[in-house]
């Protein structure tokens, strides 16, 4: 039987405009997605009967037909018309409800490695489609590296690699719900012509960039300020929060300058009993060469 173990990556929003309140309820966003060095391992093997099975180490999360991995097998093999099976062994080190998008690249994981265990003939545009209607940040994850996302961010345009960069992780001991973030935020609804988001400078991976859930998410637990204001004290070049938090994270241009930021935070660790770590960005080449599957089941 065919087995495949891949790497599934986590990201950060290095900048998130929110534009308004879309009239289906989801919110008009214009973010700058971008892989980072942290995974959760996924182990496929194809089953003799048609059997889907999921198993999770690290994490207490429900193994039910809510959990997205699942639903991503039960959408692939619904959109393919075809009867399969499979055991999914998922190992967390993704935080969930970071902002770091676990949930969504395990799901995006599952459609990708599926796709070629069962030799499915399915397009690109075919695995974006159901990752689409899977969740907003699923596409992201078969692209990976850097890229723009519109829309309610599904909308991608991948853009060129930035020169590395390490960023220091703050987990706080909380997570936050998206959906009370965005309730904190009020956006005013969207209107037929949305004021034009400048993100010029986020493209290029230099200058100012914002995340315009930060405040709704502060009022929420002000702590992640603090965690923000110490990492800009300890010379990053970016602190924010990723997507809707609770992570924060910081942006420094060398591997030592992260080190002395991440031991310069040792007493505020202690403190707020808050995990953190270095991590550094992740190519779009080497998302490819550590996410996909040694062999490909869909067509460009």
């Amino acid at each position: 039987m065919n087995a495949f173990s891949v790497e599934a990556f986590a990201k950060v929003n290095r900048d998130l405009r929110v534009l308004g309140k879309r009239p289906d309820g989801y919110h008009e966003l214009d973010t700058i997605f971008q892989t980072i060095d942290l995974t959760d391992r996924m182990d496929f093997l194809e089953r003799e009967d048609d059997e889907v099975q999921l198993t999770i180490e690290g994490a207490s999360l429900p193994v039910s037909e809510e959990n997205l991995v699942l639903r991503a097998a039960r959408a692939l093999l619904a959109r393919a018309g075809v009867t399969r099976g499979a055991d999914i062994h998922l190992s967390k080190k993704i935080p969930v409800g970071g902002g770091l998008g676990g949930g969504s690249s395990n799901a995006a994981a599952t459609l990708r490695v599926l796709a070629a265990l069962w030799k499915l003939s399915l397009t690109d545009a075919d695995l974006h489609a159901l990752a689409a209607a899977i969740g907003s940040d699923v596409p992201f994850f078969l692209v990976g590296g850097r890229a723009r996302g519109t829309g309610r961010g599904e909308i991608l345009r991948p853009l060129a690699d930035g020169p590395e960069e390490w960023l220091v992780l703050v987990f706080p001991p909380f997570s936050l719900s998206t959906a009370v973030v965005y309730v904190a935020l009020s956006a005013s609804p969207l209107t037929d012509s949305p004021g034009f988001s400048n993100l010029r400078s986020s493209d290029s991976g230099g200058g100012p960039d914002r995340n315009d859930l930060e405040s709704a998410a502060e009022s929420l637990q002000g702590g992640l300020r603090r965690f923000r204001l110490a990492l800009s004290d300890l010379g990053a070049t970016s602190a924010r929060l990723s997507g809707s938090g609770s992570t924060v994270f910081g942006v420094f241009g060398d591997e030592e300058s992260a080190r002395r930021a991440f031991e310069g935070l040792a007493g505020l660790r202690e403190e707020t009993k808050a995990t953190m770590m270095i991590v550094k960005t992740v190519s779009r080449a080497a998302f490819a060469r550590r996410a996909m599957p040694p062999t490909a089941g869909q067509r460009g």
